[in-house]
């Protein structure tokens, strides 16, 4: 195989996929997306704290948090931007850094899609991975061993044949890979059709220091939301209604104007659109997230509404989740049977997330944090109280002072406390698979650990908790981990 994965889509999900599998055991990973460069559009910018512990563990918070929009996590609802509430309200991220800090070595951020998706794109060049713009898929077959699939360039015509253990769609909902994969499409419901209108003006004298991440606007002739997406652009979206004979057409450059001068209550602004783009807001969920050889996820997994701010996320987490078993079953570190997991884990929150999405204007999450941290796969590896993510505490490891969470990437991380030495001769017996670390993290963890040890996955999450002396069961519990896992999943 020239490549052992093929990834269609250059989004967050796809790019979080290749990254996942590249960073874990030197996957060989070719992206091809049809557009010619990232993102131009702001899109998302909610980066939850799970989020940016994913971003941590890969070395790019720095060029990450670059792009904050140094707003607060609040929203604000009222008749215009002008008269914005003095104190902003709750939208279902945390706002105290205390809360947040005690669990995790993170802080949410607030960040556009169209900075990020560089950031991720150049990390995944330095670790090799190939990324084609301008390139789409014309044609895929699975071979059983693999993937052929038809790559045709869009400036040229010229077409190419490229083989692949797997591929990932990587691209939408209406994407190439899950039509040709034979995957149904189930819709959950339509919030109805909107339009977004990116633009540029000076609202910082408009905002003063009530800088929130959303405003909502309830003007009678131009009501919907603004959105500060950094660079002095905003982001204006407003519902039509085909039913009163609105159309997308109706809203020309002039009338966006118009509108957003309303809707910020500032009759002469200066307002320069930069772009429209109508949408319809719904929710939708493939039958299926694997056929095969290949693979479906973010959007074309799982497609959800701009609601609540989660969508970014959740693709990122199951990019996650899905490049290091795609990396370590190419590699023979994993049975195949790993790859079973995939749709079993990641299935339960994107569903859960897409519906939630179709419930605009419900009240905020009792524990935004807790949900997002929480996301638990129950394996059948061992105890039923494996699959959960393993705990943030701080270590010192080589003289460093760490986060557990910076120490499980790219390999399976044994956490011991009492008793190391050991486990430590335990895991040399075991040698010859994927990297397997060994780490005393006692002083930090000794309640957690209970006088046994933890094992946990690439991603962070627990694959199997033993108790004292019970350090024979370690190659055991690695071939459970690795070839005959099955889970489900389940959110906290």
């Amino acid at each position: 195989m020239t490549h052992d994965i093929l990834i269609i889509g250059a989004g967050p999900a796809g790019l979080a996929t290749a990254i996942s599998a590249a960073r874990s055991g030197g996957a060989r990973v070719l992206v091809v997306e049809r557009h010619p460069a990232t993102s131009i559009f702001p899109r998302a910018t909610a980066v939850s704290t799970r989020t940016m512990e994913i971003f941590r563990s890969w070395g790019v918070t720095d060029p990450i948090r670059a792009g904050d929009l140094g707003v607060r996590p609040l929203c604000s609802v009222s008749p215009t931007l002008r008269t914005a509430l003095a104190e902003g309200l709750p939208i279902g991220f945390p706002t105290d850094p205390r809360v947040v800090l005690a669990r995790s070595p993170s802080m949410p951020a607030c960040v556009p899609q169209d900075h990020i998706e560089p950031v991720l794109l150049d990390h995944l060049r330095i670790l090799g991975g190939e990324v084609r713009f301008g390139v789409e898929l014309v044609g895929l077959v699975d071979c059983g061993d693999g993937v052929h699939a038809t790559l045709r360039d869009l400036t040229t015509g010229a077409q190419e044949r490229v083989a692949a253990r797997f591929v990932v769609g990587a691209d939408g909902p209406r994407g190439d890979v899950r039509r040709a994969l034979g995957i149904g499409l189930t819709h959950l419901g339509t919030l109805g059709d909107f339009i977004n209108v990116v633009f540029k003006a000076d609202l910082d004298p408009v905002i003063g220091d009530r800088r929130y991440g959303l405003y909502m606007i309830e003007h009678p002739e131009a009501g919907g939301v603004l959105v500060p997406v950094g660079d002095g652009r905003w982001c204006y979206g407003r519902q039509w209604f085909p039913e009163r004979g609105e159309s997308a057409a109706d809203f020309t450059p002039s009338r966006c104007v118009e509108l957003i001068r309303a809707a910020v209550g500032v009759a002469d602004l200066e307002v320069q659109v930069l772009a429209r783009l109508p949408f319809v807001m719904a929710a939708e969920l493939a039958d299926a997230f694997r056929a095969g050889n290949g693979f479906l996820v973010g959007d074309a997994a799982h497609r959800m509404t701009p609601v609540g701010g989660v969508g970014m996320n959740t693709a990122i987490a199951a990019g996650h989740n899905l490049g290091w078993k795609l990396a370590w079953v190419a590699r023979g570190w994993a049975g195949p049977e790993l790859l079973d997991s995939y749709e079993l884990e990641r299935r339960t929150p994107g569903e859960y997330r897409a519906r939630r999405s179709l419930q605009m204007g419900g009240p905020p999450e009792r524990d935004p944090l807790g949900e997002d941290l929480g996301v638990r796969y129950a394996s059948a590896v061992v105890a039923a109280d494996a699959g959960e993510r393993a705990p943030h505490a701080w270590v010192t490891v080589d003289g460093r002072r760490r986060s557990t969470l910076d120490l499980f990437d790219g390999r399976l991380t044994l956490l011991v406390g009492r008793d190391a030495a050991a486990w430590r001769a335990a895991a040399d017996q075991v040698a010859g698979g994927p990297p397997l670390t060994v780490v005393d993290v006692a002083d930090a963890l000794a309640e957690y650990l209970q006088g046994g040890a933890v094992l946990v996955r690439p991603d962070g999450h627990v694959a199997w908790r033993a108790a004292a002396a019970e350090h024979p069961q370690l190659r055991a519990a690695l071939d459970l981990a690795l070839s005959q896992v099955a889970a489900v999943s389940q959110a906290a």
